[in-house]
Formats: C-alpha cells, sequence, structure tokens
C-alpha cells in the first residue's frame, strides 16, 4: 500500500508542473508560439548569405598577360542587403517601403598589391575592388491609425562594397621568397 501511494505521488509530483504550464516545452505542443516576420528575415541574412563577407581564393595571375580586372560588380541582392534595413513598424500604425529601386554602380579601385605571406593561404596577391553604389529609391510611410496617411519621398542612398580577393602566388625567385619570409617573421 506504501509503494503504490508513493508511485502515485511521485507521478503527480513530476505531471502537476507539465499540466500547469510551468514546463515550457509541455505547452509547444498545443499552442503555436507568434513570431514577427522581420525574425525570418534577420536569420536569412544569418545564415544563407554568408558568402557576403568570406574572401575567395582565386588562381595565380600568369606572367606574360595582363592583370585581370574587377568587372564584376557587386548583384542587386548583396547591394539591397548591405542598406540600412528598412524600420520595423506595426501594421495598420506605422509602416515603411521602398518602391522604384534604382542602382548605378561605380568602381572606385582596382589594384593588386605585391605578394605576401597570409596565413592558412600562403603567399598570395591582394586584389583590391572597391565599388560605390548609388541607390535611388521612393521611400513610403503610410498609417492607418488614428487617421490615415501616406507620405512618399524620393531618397538616394550609398553604399561602398569592397569585393577584394585573394590571388595565390608562385615564388619565381629567391628575393620574393625571402620578402615574404621576413613578412612572416615580422623582420
Amino acid at each position: 500500500m506504501g509503494k503504490a501511494r508513493n508511485a502515485i505521488l511521485f507521478v503527480m509530483a513530476v505531471l502537476a508542473p507539465t499540466l500547469a504550464g510551468c514546463v515550457p516545452w509541455s505547452v509547444f505542443p498545443a499552442f503555436p508560439i507568434p513570431v514577427q516576420p522581420w525574425v525570418t528575415e534577420r536569420m536569412e541574412e544569418k545564415y544563407c548569405h554568408q558568402n557576403d563577407y568570406r574572401t575567395p581564393i582565386m588562381p595565380p595571375i600568369r606572367e606574360g598577360f595582363p592583370p585581370p580586372l574587377c568587372e564584376d560588380p557587386p548583384d542587386q541582392a548583396q547591394i539591397l542587403r548591405a542598406m540600412i534595413h528598412v524600420t520595423r513598424g506595426v501594421p495598420y500604425f506605422y509602416e515603411q517601403f521602398r518602391d522604384d529601386i534604382q542602382i548605378v554602380t561605380e568602381r572606385l579601385v582596382d589594384r593588386i598589391d605585391p605578394p605576401r605571406f597570409f596565413p592558412l593561404v600562403g603567399p598570395a596577391q591582394v586584389h583590391h575592388c572597391h565599388w560605390k553604389c548609388t541607390i535611388y529609391f521612393v521611400e513610403t510611410v503610410q498609417s492607418g491609425y488614428p487617421f490615415p496617411f501616406q507620405c512618399k519621398r524620393p531618397r538616394v542612398e550609398v553604399v561602398y562594397i569592397d569585393k577584394d580577393h585573394l590571388h595565390q602566388y608562385v615564388c619565381a625567385t629567391p628575393q620574393v621568397e625571402q620578402s615574404i619570409t621576413r613578412d612572416l617573421i615580422g623582420d
């Protein structure tokens, strides 16, 4: 009789908090938790576009050929991700939109540095590609409560994007190898 009573008390002690909603995982299957739409957008930016800020490693620059040029400007999606985010609004109270977006890209810097040593890469040359991106758009601010209004203003925003990358370097002379070794040692 005592063992049965102890078993019943144990089951009640374990189940009581879950039935009362004290344990968060006990409530989750029955009631969905509301999530704001901007949460998924921020998660998408964080996990889907990781290569925006990584430096690619390209093959060596071949001797006897002209040096490569920065011919690939940043794409529109990358430029829009680099812009300042639209203000999070409350639906029907304050909402902000961007319409009629036009983007103009301009190459500012196209330069290749002399070779030096990079950890985990080895001897390489940095190819600097800097772009100025001018974005023309119409900013719309609207509200539906307490009184409806809509305000449209033309806006211009400038974003600077660096698309630097590395070119591996094949050491051709002992002097270059010595200069790379000096860079590595810190001489």
